[in-house]
């Protein structure tokens, strides 16, 4: 028997009208800890819902404005990194790192979801290794550049 994800996290979800919607529909494929780490506006939330639809989630307009509504609130956008104020990381290649997100990144993600996330080396290295696991096709070259150029501009404040 397949246990549901949802049922194999910790609580990590504060309460609230939308967490049961949330634990049912985006906990099936993604951690609780990915959900928690973003920070978008409602709208970025409706986007990121509506690309989750168009992968294959089964939503309905009530349950997604519920999702987006509790999420909004629960996991706001806080303060935007700008990609050329933010200082490039010693001995990384800042122009690979970049190409490499623009190549292997933008292509599923808008770059406000990555903008807005807020990791350290190690948790973009998780996501990183998540990404190639679910299809992702990142060298190992490609790799150490993007992860550098990650952590050096939206790691954690």
């Amino acid at each position: 028997m397949v246990v549901p994800a949802a049922a194999q996290q910790p609580e990590t979800l504060p309460a609230g009208e939308g967490r049961e919607v949330v634990r049912a529909k985006c906990l099936v494929c993604h951690d609780a800890e990915l959900i928690v780490q973003q920070r978008l506006t409602r709208p970025g939330w409706v986007r990121e819902l509506e690309k989750m639809e168009r992968w294959g989630a089964v939503l309905t307009a009530g349950e997604r404005a519920t999702a987006a509504d509790y999420l909004a609130q629960h996991f706001p956008q806080r303060g935007r990194a700008s990609v050329a104020a933010a200082p490039a990381a010693p001995g990384a290649s800042p122009d690979a790192g970049q190409s490499a997100l623009e190549r292997r990144c933008l292509g599923c993600h808008q770059s406000d979801l990555i903008e807005q996330q807020r990791l350290d080396r190690a948790g973009w290295g998780r996501e990183l290794d998540k990404m190639v696991r679910w299809g992702a096709v990142v060298t190992d070259a490609e790799r150490g550049d993007l992860l550098a150029y990650l952590a050096a501009r939206f790691g954690q404040r």
